[in-house]
């Protein structure tokens, strides 16, 4: 199927990515060129027409195609393999009892965590063992969590100071994607504590503010230990 989006040219990559920042279509950063072979690249990969409807932003009404999403995906730096990823991100935050817009809207400054779990994990190559929570280099999570904000900014209005009301902000706007460790601990999954099989590929999204690291490294007795929790929590 013939894609829709208006086509741009530009005489060099430098050029697009000026043409790209005086739009206001990034989040500041560098994007990838969405060429029409690496958009449809993305939609053969998910075997998605491009006029394909992923969801419908309940609050206003906004409609997500799976081509303006391919586009977003490549600016974002996803492979095409990453693609149905993106989508499944997407029909799970659109639905209504997530409530994206008053996740975003809100003042509070959360931004939506997106946990991956099963399979998929590997297939696309995904890590979550050291800094599992941002900036631990991996391409997979890192592209996927930008595919999303991209998209939030670009097809839903999501910018600061219009529809997004942050105060404070969250580094994790820009990215905020994981790949739980399920080989090395003795826990369930989050996808198994809710009830998907362990073989099943999964995602889970949810609002969620920026961590906050716990330290306790001079002592083993659980009541001085305990202390710190509370000093955190109070």
């Amino acid at each position: 199927m013939r894609l829709n989006s208006r086509r741009y040219e530009a005489e060099s990559l430098e050029a697009v990515q000026e043409l790209f920042h005086s739009r206001g279509w990034t989040d500041g950063l560098p994007i990838v060129p969405p060429t029409p072979e690496l958009v449809q690249a993305c939609l053969d990969k998910a075997s998605l027409p491009a006029d394909y409807l992923v969801g419908v932003e309940p609050v206003r009404g906004r409609y997500i195609l799976a081509e303006k999403l391919a586009v977003n995906s490549i600016m974002a730096g996803c492979l095409p393999h990453y693609f149905s990823s993106v989508v499944a991100a997407l029909t799970a935050m659109l639905q209504e009892p997530f409530l994206l817009h008053g996740a975003i809207a809100s003042t509070s400054g959360c931004a939506v965590l997106m946990v991956f779990n099963g399979p998929i994990r590997k297939e696309l190559g995904m890590a979550g063992t050291f800094s599992a929570l941002g900036g631990s280099g991996n391409r997979a999570t890192t592209a996927i969590g930008r595919a999303v904000r991209l998209t939030l900014y670009n097809l839903l209005d999501f910018r600061p100071g219009m529809a997004d009301q942050s105060t404070i902000g969250h580094p994790g706007k820009i990215s905020y994607c994981i790949a739980e460790d399920e080989e090395n601990t003795l826990w369930e999954s989050l996808a198994v504590e809710r009830g998907v099989a362990k073989e099943t590929s999964a995602l889970t999204v949810m609002a969620a503010m920026a961590p906050r690291q716990v330290m306790n490294e001079w002592t083993t007795v659980s009541e001085e230990i305990l202390d710190t929790f509370i000093a955190e929590m109070k």
